[in-house]
């Protein structure tokens, strides 16, 4: 089976030691495969099995002449071994080894990520649970709306990574297959049941057709998943720097001890993280582009798509995880300021309750374009000339709605009374470790 690594670890999965890792099993379990059938004597395989071994440097070294990785890696191999070494690469094309091999880092690697949206999908569920009632100005367009709380943006942003999990759960079955069919995927020189048995024991479903090379629609799938998680994690990121404002200061992301924001001015602590994390979706989104580019190949393959995994694919699994990893810190260690919060919503004057106001009004019998003229116009004093838009309502809407109606109408637990449905639907319990 494959092996897993830890986040820790993600790194090594790109490695060569572990590229060649798999390259042997691969070799070593067609071997076997092909012993079962009675093509390779069982001790035979039981010696390859036993000493084949190789070593990065000689395989360097081999390529400098040969110019060819694959074969380079089987002479390094073949020089661990006896007469037995004929059997390496029995039957095989170089891409049957190279693909099913990149199929399994790719699980490996998607793996870590799977461990790093669980482990920020924990922090937000603990997050919106703590906030659920904390109340902070919504916006639209950047201008005061209707009041909510923080807890609702956590549990937005928690159903938005839940989304992303399952794609990404969708995209390693994508990836998750393996081909031993030959050069051109006919199974000329190698049966299926070589194939069956390798895959079978990496873990691997086998590719239904192939060609040469498994085909790229699988990794650009992958690549575009990617590219999403790291558009979310862009989503909070820009969410966090525009509350971080000087003028908004709602939240802000975590600032250490000893931490400092600007060579030249003491004051400045910057949404540094926040920054980065932004600046790095750019990176993902460009990859994923080069993965669809990579999905067109020459009839049964040409190798214009290899260079451009070379990078591709191990840069954009390294930094979705270094994302998701410091996105959780920030999210965990967030400076949050209900009193700022608080003072942002009396800024407003009163004029989030501009939508309670008018469906008071037409359930007072006003038709809808009465209500909305009349309320619009209070509202439109109290933009320019100030004041509090309860006072402007009394004056022009007293006739119509009481003291105690408007006392009813102006209260934002009413406004807020479905926050615990909203986060019950969406997968948040009642505590923090509910």
């Amino acid at each position: 089976m494959i092996e897993r690594y830890s986040r820790r670890e993600m790194a090594a999965i790109w490695s060569e030691e572990n590229r060649y890792r798999l390259w042997l099993e691969i070799e070593i379990l067609a071997c076997e495969a092909w012993s079962r059938l009675g093509r390779i004597p069982p001790e035979e395989v039981a010696k390859i099995r036993r000493a084949a071994r190789f070593d990065c440097q000689r395989i360097a070294q081999l390529e400098a002449s040969t110019r060819h990785d694959v074969v380079a890696f089987t002479r390094c191999v073949a020089e661990s071994l006896g007469p037995e070494s004929r059997y390496i690469h029995y039957g095989l094309t170089s891409y049957d080894v190279v693909d099913t091999a990149l199929s399994c880092q790719l699980v490996q690697a998607v793996d870590i990520l799977d461990e790093g949206l669980a482990g920020l999908l924990a922090v937000l569920r603990s997050q919106a649970n703590k906030y659920r009632h904390t109340l902070m100005m919504g916006r639209t367009h950047g201008v005061h709306a209707e009041v909510t709380t923080l807890g609702l943006k956590f549990a937005l942003w928690y159903q938005e990574f839940l989304r992303q999990r399952r794609r990404l759960a969708q995209a390693r079955q994508e990836v998750a297959v393996g081909k031993l069919s030959g050069a051109v995927g006919s199974f000329a020189n190698i049966p299926p049941e070589i194939e069956e048995y390798v895959c079978a024991h990496l873990g691997l479903k086998p590719a239904p057709v192939a060609t040469q090379v498994l085909q790229r629609d699988r990794h650009a799938v992958l690549l575009s998943v990617l590219a999403l998680i790291a558009a979310s994690i862009e989503k909070v990121a820009l969410e966090i720097r525009n509350l971080q404002r000087t003028e908004t200061r709602e939240v802000e992301e975590p600032f250490y001890a000893g931490q400092k924001g600007s060579s030249a001015m003491p004051h400045k602590r910057n949404p540094v993280t926040c920054e980065q994390l932004c600046g790095l979706a750019r990176i993902l989104r460009g990859n994923s582009q080069a993965a669809l580019e990579n999905v067109a190949l020459w009839h049964e393959r040409d190798i214009s798509h290899s260079s451009v995994e070379r990078i591709i694919l191990p840069d954009s699994t390294i930094l979705v995880d270094y994302m998701l990893h410091q996105l959780t810190r920030v999210v965990r260690d967030l400076q949050v300021y209900p009193r700022h919060m608080a003072a942002n919503i009396g800024l407003s004057r009163g004029l989030s309750f501009s939508g309670a106001v008018l469906l008071a009004l037409v359930d007072k019998g006003m038709t809808r374009e009465q209500a909305y003229d009349l309320v619009q116009g209070a509202a439109m004093e109290v933009w320019q000339e100030g004041g509090n838009f309860r006072e402007a309502l009394e004056q022009i809407a007293g006739k119509v709605l009481s003291t105690v109606e408007l006392d009813e109408i102006f209260n934002y637990k009413d406004l807020l009374a479905q926050v615990d449905i909203i986060l019950a639907r969406a997968g948040i319990g009642d505590g923090e470790n509910a």
